[in-house]
C-alpha cells in the first residue's frame, strides 16, 4: 500500500498541504486518483458537519452551498484538468492525460498547480 501526499500551489506561490491517500494498487490512472481525492474532501467536509457557507478548502470549489455531491465536483475537477485549470506533477513529471498511469511508489507526492491567470493578460 502506498501513501500518496497531495500538495498544492500556485503560480503566484503559494503551497499548502492537500491531504493525501492510502491507495493498495501499485499503478493508478491520473483520472481516477483525481477522483478518489475529490471523494475523500467531499467526506471530510461532510464529517466536519460544516453547513452551508461553511469553508470547503479543495481542489475545485462548490457552485453552490448546502450539501456537497461528490460526483458533480468529480466532473467539475476533471473538467478544469481538461481545460488547464491545473497541472498535475508526479515528482518533475507532469501528467498530460487523465488516462495516463502513475506508478504508486512509497512516499509519493502529487502537486496541483492550479494556473492563476495573468493580470492584463
Amino acid at each position: 500500500m502506498a501513501r500518496v501526499t497531495f500538495v498544492d500551489e500556485t503560480t503566484s506561490g503559494s503551497r499548502s498541504d492537500g491531504g493525501g491517500l492510502d491507495i493498495a494498487e501499485e499503478r493508478l490512472a491520473l483520472r481516477e486518483l483525481i477522483r478518489r481525492r475529490v471523494f475523500q474532501e467531499v467526506a471530510e467536509f461532510h464529517a466536519r458537519g460544516t453547513g452551508p457557507g461553511g469553508s470547503f478548502r479543495a481542489l475545485v470549489q462548490p457552485k453552490s452551498g448546502g450539501r456537497v455531491d461528490p460526483e458533480t465536483q468529480c466532473e467539475l475537477a476533471l473538467a478544469a484538468f481538461a481545460r488547464n485549470g491545473f497541472l498535475v506533477l508526479v515528482g518533475d513529471r507532469q501528467m498530460e492525460q487523465l488516462d495516463e498511469e502513475i506508478d504508486l511508489r512509497l512516499g509519493i507526492e502529487v502537486t496541483f498547480l492550479k494556473l492563476v491567470p495573468l493580470v492584463g493578460g
